[in-house]
């Protein structure tokens, strides 16, 4: 069970704190603290040495002016599977904010005249000495017109390990929605015993009309005929098995002209010159179904460090 709460009045709205330690051989939620609309849930489980945290927020989704900021802390000897229940959903930004009866943070108090509050989710992880980070949500989703920015920064230590998933969809297909968001940003920033060894950055935008008509392409037209990215960062002594996969079925890919893009691509690159910094997985399909499915399939060796009932947990 989670241990005792922080008070809620020293966080800010959409603030949250985690914080799982270590005692006897098992691993125990000693920090767990949220405020609307942020929730998070942490079930009870079987095996005792990982833990498992929802990421919710009240309402199914974000909306303009929704300030996220949650802080996890995961200390050695631990292990940590954050997931979410659904898609993370972005509704179109509207002038009007969420009622909260805490104080909301300085971002989301700002906004500028005639503009509605843009809609951010921080999230800041610490992982200790052999401890381990799976971060594997369901993909973001951002309805027509919303603006969504995302910057997670990750702190390991050199014998952590990360798992990283951020991803996203075009949107609401079945109402005839496909990469008509406004803005999405997205930024994933790894530290390694204080140095950066990566920082990715993804910037979709559907821009105003230019004078020049080259440019004037939608931002459809421009990510067709695929409907789901999404990028894996992988690192650390418990996924060098998978990395070792990776590798292989990578270096035996033929590369070859076609007349039409696959209905899935991916591809592997490693952060830096040094093998310990891990790798970066970037995978396109044209459904979301199949990005998730090669996903599942790719990450299953995963299933014997948190088990095979936890790891059902994800891409359900």
């Amino acid at each position: 069970m989670p241990g005792s709460s922080t008070s809620i009045s020293k966080i800010q709205a959409g603030g949250g704190r985690i914080t799982l330690s270590s005692h006897g051989g098992k691993a125990w939620i000693s920090e767990f603290s949220a405020t609307y609309p942020l929730k998070l849930l942490s079930p009870r489980l079987s095996d005792n040495t990982v833990a498992i945290v929802y990421v919710l927020t009240y309402g199914g989704g974000l909306v303009g002016g929704d300030c996220i900021e949650l802080t996890v802390n995961v200390e050695s000897d631990t292990k940590l599977l954050l997931l979410s229940q659904g898609s993370t959903k972005v509704f179109k930004d509207r002038p009007q904010q969420r009622l909260a009866s805490v104080q909301r943070s300085d971002y989301a108090s700002r906004s500028t005249p005639g503009q509605a509050p843009a809609t951010l989710q921080i999230m800041n992880f610490t992982v200790s000495s052999q401890a381990a980070l799976f971060l594997l949500p369901d993909p973001v989703t951002c309805f027509r017109s919303a603006s969504y920015s995302q910057i997670q920064t990750f702190r390991a230590s050199k014998d952590a390990t990360l798992v990283i998933l951020d991803w996203i969809t075009s949107g609401r297909k079945s109402l005839g929605e496909d990469w008509v968001l406004s803005r999405y940003y997205s930024v994933n920033e790894v530290l390694i015993a204080g140095k950066r060894v990566a920082k990715d950055v993804m910037l979709l935008e559907n821009n105003e009309f230019n004078s020049d008509s080259r440019l004037n392409r939608s931002l459809a037209e421009k990510l067709s005929p695929f409907a789901c990215y999404a990028t894996v960062i992988l690192r650390g002594p418990l996924v060098e098995e998978t990395i070792a996969q990776l590798t292989t079925r990578y270096g035996g890919i033929s590369i070859m002209q076609r007349k039409a893009p696959e209905d899935l691509l991916w591809s592997l690159s490693s952060i830096g010159s040094d093998k310990e910094n891990g790798v970066v997985v970037r995978v396109a399909g044209k459904e979301t179904e199949m990005v998730k499915d090669w996903l599942k399939n790719t990450l299953r060796s995963l299933e014997q460090h948190i088990g095979v009932d936890v790891y059902r947990r994800a891409f359900v």
